[in-house]
């Protein structure tokens, strides 16, 4: 009887055992994040354009950043996606389809803005669930510019005549042998103004902010971090690594995540520095130092 009673015990003492180390271990997986969980970070550097351009040249191509920003969708071990952005902006298209990118993504997209974020590389970071600056990032310049060049004078003192047979009035309007007409300068007016309207309304759609409050911040200035902070353009300031560590809390992982450089490394070397950094070397808004050796 006393054998039957010390087994029964000893049944329930296992049983128990078994429950309890359960209990912790459904704790304990909690508080540890799953093996290979990662955070990814994708550079976008330089000037955005469409099409395809081999990385380090000073340019950053909508195809490639969208075909990455797929690649970390589609791998299961990545739960966040941080988009470290160093750019003075580029072609409407290749922002928008950046953007469109975003915007199918279930992942969630940190931005973090580096020395510079302006123009099409704001409109990029705007649908991003949290954008971060340094104090004195240069970001904003929400606006479109179009560029016409007249080489009449030089041409002419080169001698250099033009025929020009074409099937339509505006058919070479921003030809550079002549300045564009008073009827063209009002074209290109409505051209500018129409790509301006659909950048405001995507920052404003993105960022909750009213038309109004964004066409007021829209007229081509710059802000510095800690200003766009405050006017509501950017979230918080910090580094690429604060960027990282809220990525990886938002995508669920908790403690520190792992880290995937999607484009990091890049052998710079057979181009050159100066390829690397022409996103500052060649930026409409000048150089801001610190000190000038």
């Amino acid at each position: 009887m006393k054998a039957r009673w010390v087994i029964l015990i000893i049944v329930l003492l296992v049983f128990l055992g078994v429950v309890m180390a359960g209990f912790f271990l459904s704790i304990f997986a909690e508080m540890i994040p799953m093996a290979g969980d990662k955070v990814a970070v994708i550079y976008v550097q330089g000037a955005l354009i469409t099409g395809q351009i081999p990385e380090g040249y000073g340019y950053t191509s909508s195809e490639s950043i969208s075909e990455k920003l797929r690649t970390a969708e589609e791998n299961p071990m990545i739960k966040a996606i941080v988009l470290r952005v160093n750019s003075p902006g580029g072609t409407p298209a290749a922002a928008q389809e950046i953007v469109s990118e975003i915007k199918k993504l279930t992942k969630p997209v940190i931005v973090s803005m580096g020395d510079i974020a302006t123009s099409g590389a704001y409109y990029i970071s705007a649908p991003a669930k949290k954008i971060f600056a340094d104090p004195d990032t240069m970001t904003g310049s929400i606006g479109v510019i179009w560029v016409f060049t007249n080489k009449t004078e030089s041409y002419e003192n080169e001698g250099i005549n033009y025929t020009v047979i074409k099937s339509g009035k505006y058919k070479d309007m921003g030809a550079d042998w002549r300045g564009p007409t008073e009827e063209e300068q009002q074209y290109a007016n409505e051209v500018v103004n129409d790509l301006f309207d659909r950048f405001v309304a995507e920052v404003a759609a993105d960022r909750n902010m009213s038309i109004e409050k964004v066409k007021n911040l829209s007229d081509g200035r710059v802000y510095v971090g800690i200003r766009a902070k405050e006017l509501g353009l950017v979230d918080s300031i910090g580094n690429l690594y604060d960027a990282i560590d809220d990525a990886g809390k938002i995508g669920g992982i908790i403690g520190k995540p792992q880290v995937e450089y999607v484009n990091k490394l890049f052998d710079y070397s057979q181009l050159g520095v100066d390829a690397y950094i022409r996103y500052w070397n060649e930026s409409p808004y000048g150089r801001t130092l610190v000190m000038v050796p």
